[in-house]
């Protein structure tokens, strides 16, 4: 009996019951910084468990095509994790994303190439019912909405990709239409079509218009809700395997991608509380790189600076000290020179903390991240409804180019397009250092008042090098 077949379907079903429950340990120990790594462990681990299950149940295979794929994934892994810079981890994610949903959107593809031909499914399929054309078309839908729509976010994250160079693409009227049209593919090509050219090619059409919405859904969303696109399209990717799993009757693709799913909509919800803005809000009303472009230099006046010799005289004597790290802080990679600071001003008795806003950076836990990577103290990372009404007795505010997160306009101006955000109070604290490379305004395009208030000080450069000069100068004194 060859190897791959020594398995029986139940023996299978049990394996992938147990990476199932893997599956969950390992997210509920994503759920905290200090279990995090082992929590990934976890995951990794249940997954070689269901990849071996399967490789033992699929009987006769091509071993080249099958190593050469292990192969190839995992060169390309590989790499990605060790070249990829932490600030280039949102991008990554969202590249991840596309690539699980173009991995469902390819397998829907062959079941459907095999339906058509009159091919068995799967090993245990037992017809093509409702259920199987439903899901079929859902995996191919999702799936590629997930794909071209992560594609077009690892764009707008990187800088490579705006609205303007796509026409009418992005418009909510085309993305009506296309919408329209894709639960129409989806009607023809999975229940009224019968001969096979028929259902072949509503599929393959069905694939391109999702292709096409993918990039009007995500294409015309703005910089400063990419946090909350990233969660959401982590769950389109989820719903899409859960599709998938249902079209190859698997257990464990249904389990698994209902946990992604339901586990993206969850965080989706929270980041778009963070933001105090719906989901369809976020979807339907953007604010970003396409706003106004208000917040030049020319629209301050009275803004005070510091160098590093004044801010140093100034955080020598203070006893209280908030950090509020923003994706300046990502860019210049800064974290190492923010846990530097931290460390010589306890040393002098002074009280640091960090406060986290849930969107600050360009992912869901980007600061919690990096911050770790910095051997930060977990306990000293507070979120924002935790730490807010403690700047009014602080000395010091330090802001790393964490603007939206931390503009007083969310609650001073009803006009502004992030009225009502939840903020960070930074401007309540003594003393506020901004450490910011200008006066240019951040993702949602608008001024920020902050910069002229009397406590505030403007700190220009790049966040690392002038970190770099205030350790220096605070070892002078």
């Amino acid at each position: 009996m060859p190897l791959l077949a020594i398995l029986s379907p139940s023996t299978v079903e049990v394996l992938y019951m147990a990476s199932a429950l893997i599956f969950i340990l390992g997210i509920k120990r994503l759920s905290g910084v200090k279990t995090a790594r082992s929590g990934n462990a976890l995951a990794s681990l249940g997954m070689g468990v269901a990849l071996a299950a399967t490789l033992m149940v699929l009987g006769d295979v091509s071993w080249t095509v099958l190593l050469g794929g292990v192969l190839l994934g995992s060169v390309i892994g590989g790499l990605l994790a060790v070249r990829v810079q932490m600030t280039g981890m949102p991008e990554l994610v969202a590249f991840f994303n596309g690539m699980g949903g173009a991995a469902s959107t390819c397998v829907a593809l062959a079941e459907m190439a095999k339906y058509v031909r009159g091919e068995p499914t799967t090993s245990v399929s037992s017809g093509h019912g409702f259920d199987f054309s439903l899901a079929l078309a859902l995996s191919v839908l999702i799936g590629a909405v997930t794909l071209s729509g992560s594609l077009i976010a690892f764009g707008k994250l990187s800088g490579k990709i705006w609205k303007n160079r796509f026409g009418p693409i992005g418009t909510q009227g085309l993305n009506v239409v296309l919408a329209l049209a894709c639960i129409g593919l989806a009607a023809w090509g999975g229940f009224l079509a019968e001969d096979p050219s028929s259902i072949t090619t509503g599929h393959l059409v069905l694939t391109a218009v999702a292709l096409l919405l993918g990039v009007g859904l995500v294409l015309p969303i703005g910089g400063a809700d990419m946090p909350v696109v990233i969660s959401l399209l982590n769950s389109y990717s989820g719903l899409a395997a859960c599709a998938t799993g249902f079209v190859l009757q698997n257990n464990l693709l249904i389990v698994a991608g209902s946990l992604v799913g339901a586990s993206g909509l969850i965080l989706t919800k929270i980041m778009c509380k963070a933001m105090d803005r719906s989901l369809a809000n976020v979807l339907f009303a953007t604010f970003g790189e396409e706003a106004s472009g208000g917040g030049g230099a020319d629209e301050y006046t009275n803004v005070k600076s510091a160098g590093p010799e004044e801010a140093a005289m100034i955080l020598d004597s203070a006893t209280s000290v908030i950090i509020c790290p923003g994706y300046g802080m990502a860019v210049a990679q800064a974290q190492h020179k923010v846990r530097e600071l931290a460390g010589m001003l306890e040393e002098k008795g002074c009280k640091v903390r960090y406060a986290i806003h849930p969107v600050a950076g360009r992912m869901p836990g980007h600061m919690n991240v990096l911050l770790a990577e910095a051997d930060v103290p977990y306990e000293q990372l507070f979120e924002l409804d935790h730490i807010n009404g403690d700047f009014q007795t602080t000395d010091v505010a330090i802001v790393l180019g964490a603007n939206d997160v931390a503009n007083p306009a969310a609650l001073e101006d009803p006009q502004s397009p992030i009225a009502g955000m939840p903020v960070l109070k930074v401007w309540e604290a003594q003393t506020v250092f901004v450490i910011k490379r200008s006066l240019s305004a951040g993702y949602a395009g608008i001024k920020n008042p902050l910069f002229e208030r009397d406590n505030a000080l403007m700190c220009f450069g790049d966040a690392k090098k002038f970190l770099e000069g205030l350790v220096s100068e605070l070892k002078d004194l």
